[in-house]
């Protein structure tokens, strides 16, 4: 789709439909809305979409009233969500072209630029592999403004929704598809556009360095395993800090020998959300440019119940050197994860956020509303929750407590990789820690928020590409 930004007033913008947000608390008297606003057509409550038709005085063709809500509670991230859900009404209609003009109290960068994420997120379908006519697509969205930053806001937004949906292909495809080694492909090729180093890890260089966890969990499948390692580095540095990205990568998860119920299995191909949404946020700061290097490492495993699989009782040795007692296989993202952290320690990286669809339990303690958040380092998750904040991608601190590690006690090693039923969220987050060791560190368990089970009105069923945009803004809005 392409993005285009137009000075001239609104009502002269030659297109085929012109997208106009309406408030709750003002009643709107334009294109003829009088009326309509009268009889309570048009109440301007969130998300209410009333389509005008050949509007008097109007060069659009249609014009959309977008209900808002109310203005005091409307945010850049209120804005991403009623465009999107524009967009895929319009869409519908079979309409190609579309502008969009934001009220004047709501005309800043930020709300320009989600906008455009809105309207190619919108536009976005997961249905690339249906060999029947795909669904209509819009071809032209326009921004319609006076600012100065509004090339340049809309650029920004292009780039963030774009990689966003570049993580949502990923994620999308299926396991037979895109196992460990074609993602690292993937990953190769995209850094190889945005010209970023990419290095991917094979099996015998991970032994080498002593990843006893990471090739426990791949030792079941038939796929070889990959660690990526993709390296942004700014040409003059504005901070000492040298920010690590960890994305749990299970291209598809069984469970292993304790393997899943066959119910809903096959949506375990989004276990590699975490890793997608890294080389969806490494493609976007490549284009960006950050003031600090970021590193993302993204190991990839298929976790399958082979004949070589580990079992429930063995026990492997991390990258730290810490012994694990492997008590559940299907909690596989974490031992993956243990010796990825532990290889970013070991690469320079002064700060870490991981990020993985890791535990069941942080859907039923938050729902599929909040991301669950973790850390070691209060600054660390300040950091983090005022950039999602900004973004509009809810996250929630979670407790970790030293006291949640008497869950994790193994009689034969270290630790165990389950801690019991009770706080699974919690405990799978002091099993990281023991890895993060003192570097600030935040894990964000997305198990809740990277799907979606049925279509919202402003995005498709399938993957969210969440938190790609929170990790951009930590990136580039970083100060020491």
């Amino acid at each position: 789709m392409q993005i285009l930004t137009d000075k001239m007033p609104a009502s002269q913008v030659q297109t085929d439909a012109l997208i106009v947000p309406v408030f709750e608390d003002a009643k709107e008297t334009r294109f003829g809305a009088g009326d309509l606003a009268e009889a309570g057509e048009i109440a301007g409550k969130s998300l209410e979409l009333t389509l005008l038709h050949h509007v008097p005085g109007v060069a659009a063709t249609r014009v959309l009233l977008a209900g808002a809500g109310k203005a005091d509670k409307f945010t850049s991230a209120e804005l991403r969500k009623l465009v999107a859900a524009a967009v895929r009404f319009l869409r519908g209609k079979s309409v190609k072209k579309v502008a969009f003009e934001p009220d004047a109290a709501h005309a800043g960068p930020d709300f320009v630029s989600a906008a455009v994420e809105g309207a190619i997120l919108g536009n976005y379908e997961p249905d690339r592999l249906k060999t029947a006519d795909p669904k209509k697509s819009l071809e032209e969205f326009t921004v319609v403004g006076s600012g100065q930053e509004l090339e340049t806001a809309a650029r920004r937004g292009q780039i963030l929704a774009e990689a966003q949906n570049f993580t949502r292909d990923l994620v999308n495809e299926p396991a037979n598809l895109l196992p460990p080694l074609k993602l690292a492909a993937s990953a190769r090729q995209m850094a190889e556009q945005y010209k970023l180093d990419c290095e991917v890890l094979e099996q015998s260089q991970m032994q080498a360095l002593g990843m006893g966890a990471l090739l426990g969990v791949a030792q079941g499948s038939a796929e070889p395993p990959a660690l990526i390692v993709l390296r942004y580095r700014p040409e003059q540095a504005g901070s000492h800090a040298h920010l690590g990205l960890v994305g749990k990568g299970v291209t598809f998860d069984t469970g292993g020998i304790s393997i899943k119920p066959s119910e809903g299995m096959e949506k375990m191909k989004y276990d590699m959300a975490g890793g997608a949404a890294m080389i969806g946020a490494m493609r976007a700061l490549a284009q960006l440019k950050p003031p600090i290097p970021v590193t993302a490492f993204i190991p990839c495993v298929e976790n399958m119940p082979g004949s070589r699989a580990q079992r429930p009782g063995d026990i492997v040795t991390a990258m730290s050197g810490k012994t694990i007692e492997v008590l559940n296989t299907d909690a596989e993202g974490r031992l993956i994860l243990a010796d990825a952290l532990a290889y970013a320690r070991q690469q320079g990286c002064t700060h870490l956020v991981d990020a993985a669809t890791l535990t069941g339990a942080i859907v039923v303690a938050l729902g599929h509303l909040n991301v669950g958040l973790f850390a070691n380092d209060d600054g660390m998750r300040d950091r983090v929750l005022h950039a999602a904040k900004a973004e509009g991608e809810r996250m929630w601190p979670m407790p970790l407590d030293d006291d949640y590690k008497e869950y994790l006690k193994s009689a034969f090693a270290d630790l165990g990789n389950i801690g019991g039923r009770w706080g699974g969220a919690i405990t799978a987050a002091m099993f990281l820690k023991e890895f993060a060791g003192e570097t600030p560190w935040v894990h964000l368990d997305i198990a809740g928020t990277a799907w979606l089970d049925d279509a919202k009105p402003f995005l498709a069923k399938g993957p969210t590409g969440l938190p790609v945009r929170t990790l951009v803004r930590l990136a580039m809005e970083w100060k020491d």
